[in-house]
């Protein structure tokens, strides 16, 4: 049985000794469980990816849940304001994510960020489209969306 499996059979499980099913039980349970795992596996070597990868996880949602939010206030901003602040335009970013679940992955990503949408992957796979609203500086942009597929990157092998 894999770490995270067992990770999740461990929360609700504590969910169940402690009879609350709410997610801060489920919250509190995975944990407790994580904790448990860590102490009993993390020596093994066939075991640490899962030790690693979890806070990556956690710390990925949180920068993309501060993206999110960034991008929504600037939509709203420019939507609620008498003056536009969009300048659209579509550019062609140079792909360093080479599988399919890094290319998937990351074009949903940009394509779920209001003011960003991801148009097409090149049949080589080697260059993603993106139409942007808000397209003043293009090197902005393009920094971002490689710190974006380098955090992808990291996730999924």
């Amino acid at each position: 049985m894999n770490l995270l499996a067992l990770n999740l059979l461990l929360a609700v499980a504590w969910m169940m000794l402690t009879g609350s099913f709410t997610a801060n039980s489920l919250l509190a349970g995975l944990v407790f469980s994580y904790l448990a795992l860590w102490v009993a596996f993390n020596r093994k070597a066939d075991h640490s990816s899962f030790f690693w990868k979890v806070p990556k996880v956690i710390s990925f949602i949180g920068f993309f849940i501060y993206d999110l939010v960034k991008a929504n206030l600037v939509v709203a901003w420019d939507v609620l304001t008498p003056t536009h602040l969009m300048k659209p335009g579509v550019i062609a970013f140079p792909l360093r994510a080479h599988t399919d679940a890094q290319i998937t992955v990351l074009a949903n990503l940009i394509s779920v960020t209001p003011g960003t949408l991801s148009l097409d992957v090149s049949t080589d796979r080697k260059v993603l489209y993106i139409h942007a609203m808000y397209l003043q500086d293009e090197d902005k942009l393009r920094r971002e969306l490689q710190d974006l597929e380098s955090r992808v990157m990291e996730l999924i092998d």
